[in-house]
Parts: C-alpha cells; sequence; structure tokens
C-alpha cells in the first residue's frame, strides 16, 4: 500500500481542482507536492487529530470521510463538520496555534499532510497558492454561518433537506452522483450535527419516501425528485 501510495501526486489526484494546487502552474504543483507527505491510511473510528493538539500539518482528504466534532465540559458531543475528498482539515488550529476540534474517520480514509510551517514558507512566495487559502478559509466560514442560519431559522424538514441538497451539491462539485450517494455518517451523527433527535431523521426520512421525493436503502439515498427536494429545503 506505501508503495502505492507514494506516487499519488497533486498533479494527477482528481482532487486538486478543489484542493489547494487549484490554478497552481506545473512549478508550482511539483514545489507543493516537494513538501506534502502521504498519511498512512485511517480506518473506521480512527481519531486523526485531538482538540487541544498543538498545530503541525493541515490534512487534505484525499479518499473517505471524516467528521469534526467538539465535546464540553460534561462530555457531550457536538458535530461541527464532516469533511469530504477534496476538504481541508485543520483550519481551526490556525488562529492559536492548536487544534479546537476532534476529526475522527467515518470510513477507511486516505490523507495528504500538510506541513503547517513548510506551507507558510510557501505561501509567502507563491501569490496563487496564497489566493486559493484564502479562498478555502472563506469557504470554511460560509459554510459554518450557513449551518448556523439552517438551525435557527428553519424547520426540522428544512434542515434535513438543506443537508441532503448540500451534500448532493458537494458530490457533483467532485464529480460524483448528485443523485445517488451512501451517507457515511450515522443518523445519530446527521441529528446530532442538525440539532435534532434520531428520531426526527428516521421520521423525515420516511416522510420524504413516502411522498416520493427520495428513496432509502440502509444508507443508499437516492434523489428522486431533486427539485422538489430543493424546495423543501428552503
Amino acid at each position: 500500500m506505501a508503495n502505492l501510495t507514494s506516487h499519488i501526486h497533486c498533479q494527477n489526484c482528481s482532487m486538486a481542482a478543489l484542493c489547494l494546487p487549484y490554478q497552481l502552474d506545473q512549478e508550482g504543483m511539483n514545489r507543493l507536492d516537494t513538501i506534502i507527505q502521504r498519511h498512512k491510511p485511517l480506518h473506521k473510528r480512527d481519531v486523526l487529530v485531538n482538540a487541544g493538539a498543538p498545530l503541525k500539518y493541515l490534512y487534505a482528504v484525499r479518499s473517505g470521510s471524516l467528521k469534526s466534532y467538539t465535546i464540553d465540559d460534561n462530555g457531550v458531543e457536538q458535530i461541527i463538520d464532516f469533511h469530504l475528498p477534496g476538504d481541508l482539515v485543520g483550519f481551526d488550529a490556525l488562529a492559536e496555534g492548536q487544534h479546537r476540534s476532534y476529526s475522527q474517520a467515518l470510513e477507511t480514509t486516505m490523507l495528504c499532510e500538510v506541513p503547517i510551517v513548510s506551507l507558510d514558507e510557501l505561501v509567502i512566495e507563491m501569490p496563487s497558492l496564497r489566493k486559493q487559502m484564502m479562498r478555502l478559509m472563506s469557504s470554511e466560514i460560509f459554510s459554518s454561518k450557513q449551518l448556523l442560519g439552517t438551525l435557527n431559522n428553519r424547520s426540522a424538514q428544512q434542515r434535513l433537506a438543506h443537508f441532503l441538497v448540500t451534500l448532493s451539491d458537494r458530490f457533483k462539485a467532485r464529480g460524483l452522483s448528485s443523485i445517488s450517494f451512501r451517507l457515511t455518517m450515522t443518523r445519530a451523527d446527521i441529528g446530532n450535527y442538525l440539532g435534532l433527535s434520531v428520531e426526527t431523521i428516521s421520521r423525515i426520512l420516511s416522510a420524504l419516501q413516502g411522498e416520493g421525493v427520495i428513496d432509502v436503502q440502509n444508507k443508499l439515498v437516492n434523489i428522486i425528485e431533486p427539485a422538489r427536494l430543493r424546495e423543501l429545503a428552503h
């Protein structure tokens, strides 16, 4: 496995357009590739980073998925994000130099490690890389604000419909099917993320299936009426 993954480079990675190499020329990609390290595969439930750990790397998801979450003083977990291929994990640590949340694999996951010290040096020397870093951070901030708006202003059905629409759009951006995909997170995870109970998630999924909007078979979701689902999300 190590020999196979060592030959994966930025220029031939299918997620390059969503990650740090976006809009870099060949020389820029080569320079970025020299600092990137290939992380050993994570298996389901493996923890990538712990809250409070010092920032050493940003992690680019090559395949698989993760969830990021916090744990309060009472031991209550709150999921704050789900990471898909092309996403970067670790932006929350940039402000204070230490991770503010935990990140855990939802399935077998492959990652690239980007040493933060080396990345800082490249960002200074490469304006296009700096611009992409800003774009990625801006996107993460927008997603966080969008989640707050979803939780504060929408009904339970709207929250779940919005979650499914957002996942659909994210899969489409990765060249995957936007109408048929597998949920790697549990219903409990989805409920935690959206501020809903597992029972509410199950009830709404059943209702949407009964209305012919979606079809759910275990973790496989097929969106039968995409336009209708988008209407329900607003």
